[in-house]
Order: C-alpha cells, then structure tokens, then sequence
C-alpha cells in the first residue's frame, strides 16, 4: 500500500534533506511536487489543499526555516500532517458495555463485508480473548449465508443459523437474544450489500439497526475505489451513524487515496485494514505507524508485535539450540523459516514495514515474490524426510521425482537447493561468531545502497 506515494514523497524529501538551507522558494517547490504525488495518490483535492495549506504554514513559518536540520523539520511537520489528517491515534472498538456488544457491519456490494466479519471475529477472539457469535442477515446473495458460516467453522467461532426466507431484522433480533443467553461477549451482524447505495438498503439497515442498538457500526469499504470510497463512506454517514471504517484489500492499492482521505470526508475513523484474503489478514489502523510507512520510515513497531504474536517460540529455540551444538541447518529447518515468513504476510508485507525500503530501486523490489516462497515451500514438501534432513543426497533422479511432485521444473529444484546452500552457509557462520558475522555475509548479498 501506498507504493507510489511513497517513491514520489521521498524523493521529494531526500532532495530537500541534501541542501543545506531551505528557502520560501524551494519549499513551495516541494509542496507543489507532494500536491501531485497526493493527487495521483488519488486523494480527494479537498484534503489535498487542506493538506498543503497545513505543511505550507508551518514550514514557511519559524519551524523550518531558522531549524538547524531543515530538511528534518519538514519532515516532521509532513509526517505530524499526515498522522492528523488520518487520526491522532488507533480507534480500537469500544467493547466496554454490557455483553453481547453488538458490531453491525455496512458496506456495498464486492466490499468484503462477509470476509471482514469473520477476521474481526478471529481478530476479537485471538487479540481480545472474547467469545463472539456471528450472524449473516443478507438473504439476498446466493449462498452468503453458507459463507459466512464456513468462515465462522474456519476461524472457531460460533454461527447463528438464518435462512433466505427469513427477513433480515427477524435474524438480527433473534441472533442477539441467542448471544444474550449465551452469555457471549460480542455479536457482529453481517448485513446485505447493494451495487449502489438506494433508499431500500438504506431502510432495511436502519430497521436492523434500530432492532439491535449495536456499539460499532462499521463501514466496510474496497480501498482500491480510491476517493470514491470515501465519498460512498460519507452517504453511508449522512443515512447511518457509523462509528468507523474497515478499509479493505489495501495490500493491493498501491495509491492509498482512500486511507488519506475517509477520516477528513467522513469525520469517522478507520479501525481496521484488511491486508489479504485469509481470515488473519486484519490489522488495526495506527496512523502513526501508517505515516511512517508513507514516508519509506518502515513500521518497525507492528512488525515486532506480529513477530512476537506469530513466531513458533519452541520452534525458535530449537532451532537456536540446534545450532549452538554445531548440528547442521537443513532442509526442514528451512521450510521451518519460509513457513514462518508466509504467517507474517511473506515477504512484500515485511519490507512494506522495514525502514528505508521504499528507497530501494524499483526493479529490485519487484524482484520480491512471495510466489516464490510457495514455491520454495511445494519442493520441499514434495521431499522425504530422508531428504529434507540430509540434502546431499539429493541427486539427478531425486531431483526429477521432486519437481515432478511439486509441479515444479528441475531448474526450479536447483535454485531451492542453490539457495538453501547459501543459507546453511550464514547460518553456520552464525553458530560460530555470532549475530555480526551474520549480518556481514547478508550485507554483501544485499542490493548495493541498502540500508544496513
């Protein structure tokens, strides 16, 4: 997400950090070419303006211009900006009322509202330790009802059965007087989507909403329809008092207009991306920590609390055990690692939260293809355990029997176990003189100018 904003905001920046003083002059400079890069982001040009005219009045006033770091200043005052037009600060859920809270879900058709329901759900469950029901009131969809509770089966959660001929507020009330004697923590209602908002959508979720009196009622949006989601947030608004926004598959926006431009159009904040398609692919929205990223500073925070949360810890030691009596790494410590990596998002997600990334060219960062690892992944499994634990043995007839299990070509098999190679190798290294030698044996594999 916001990979293009990103590329223009800090070359604009790293520009401005190489002179040695900053005038009136070149600072409007700077401004016209973030103004750009705001709108090809495609935020809405209201935001845009109130954006710049911020950034310009603090810039072109003491703040900057007698700093002793110019260049610095201005990007405080860009990321200060950015977190304030975004939300001083993460809006969790406010849970704290008598059980069953109930979360009512909004959005459009194609949204991912039933999707976003079942991560909220494991995300409330795992993050939050609370019991939560799920209950889908579109009886318009063919077979949502059916999806939402596969979903529910896949995260453990519980399901209220419905039925299409059912009409939705009947569902809705009857959901929350199974969840009141159940004694259980939240409901969150799925309700139906439209193509477009109209006055029937808009009575039937008011009639549910009346019904059930949730605390949250979240809007759920496709953030790849740019400043459009933003607009279609603001009439959901103006019909519903939403309470915030779910802003979906924001792991394939590469613009970001709609994450800079819902809290200013809307006055609601956003309290959670949607990051993939699997159920875990739900993250609460930091503004602090999204600035950061926009400004290619990483989000080094979230990456150490999803590595805390989704790191195997025994399989870790072990590993660190293994190698500290001199054993060797082999190829089921490796598929170890990938699969780890894979459950962190793979590897676009973690350099998206790395610092400096987004100063690496372009066509290396192409180059990271988390195909790749499932791939990696498929060879390996299509391998005995004989195999897997002494790689040497791996010749010409193991070698074809391997791609052919893996659907995989004999190059592909090769580059695996070329790679493995090189790995076994730092890891060997490491055992021996510690974290530093490490670190040196990657440096040089690294692209020149990256940051280490």
């Amino acid at each position: 997400m916001f990979d293009n904003l990103t590329e223009r905001l800090t070359h604009t920046i790293k520009r401005l950090r190489g002179q040695g003083r900053l005038s009136e002059d070149n600072i409007k400079e700077a401004l016209r070419e973030v103004r750009v890069a705001l709108l090809e982001a495609d935020v809405a040009l209201p935001v845009v303006k109130e954006f710049v005219d911020k950034v310009r009045a603090r810039a072109i006033g003491q703040e900057v211009l007698q700093s002793l770091t110019p260049g610095q200043a201005l990007v405080k005052i860009v990321n200060d900006e950015l977190v304030s037009i975004m939300g001083e600060a993460c809006d969790g859920l406010q849970l704290n009322v008598q059980p069953p809270a109930v979360v009512l879900m909004a959005g459009l058709q194609g949204s991912g509202k039933t999707t976003s329901t079942a991560k909220l759900a494991r995300w409330l469950k795992e993050r939050e330790k609370k019991s939560v029901l799920v209950a889908s009131c579109d009886v318009y969809r063919p077979a949502a009802i059916d999806q939402l509770k596969t979903l529910a089966g896949e995260v453990e959660t519980e399901f209220f059965p419905s039925d299409p001929g059912q009409k939705p507020v009947e569902i809705a009330a009857q959901a929350l007087d199974y969840a009141r004697k159940k004694h259980l923590d939240v409901l969150i209602i799925d309700t139906a989507g439209r193509l477009h908002i109209d006055a029937d959508m808009m009575e039937e979720i008011r009639a549910i909403h009346a019904a059930v009196s949730p605390v949250e009622t979240l809007f759920v949006v496709d953030s790849m329809t740019g400043q459009d989601a933003a607009n279609t947030a603001r009439v959901f608004n103006d019909a519903l008092p939403l309470t915030g926004v779910i802003l979906t598959k924001a792991d394939g926006d590469a613009r970001g207009g709609a994450a800079l431009s819902i809290r200013s159009i809307t006055g609601r904040p956003i309290k959670f991306l949607g990051v993939g398609e699997k159920t875990a692919a739900l993250e609460p929205f930091h503004p602090d920590r999204v600035a950061s990223r926009i400004l290619g500073m990483g989000d080094v925070l979230s990456l150490v609390e999803e590595a805390e949360r989704k790191i195997d810890r025994s399989k870790a030691e072990k590993l660190a055990g293994k190698l500290g009596k001199g054993k060797r790494f082999d190829l089921e410590d490796f598929h170890d690692q990938l699969e780890q990596m894979m459950g962190m998002g793979g590897l676009s997600s973690l350099m998206d939260k790395l610092p400096g990334m987004g100063q690496l060219p372009t066509e290396v960062r192409n180059q990271v293809n988390d195909g790749e690892m499932q791939r990696m992944l498929a060879i390996i499994r299509s391998m005995t355990m004989k195999e897997r634990q002494f790689p040497d043995i791996i010749k010409g007839s193991r070698r074809r029997r391997i791609a052919a299990g893996s659907g995989t070509q004999i190059q592909d098999v090769n580059r695996l176990l070329k790679q493995f190679m090189q790995m076994q190798k730092m890891m060997k290294k490491m055992s021996k003189g510690g974290m530093k030698n490490m670190m040196r044996g990657l440096k040089g594999r690294m692209p020149q100018g990256f940051p280490m």
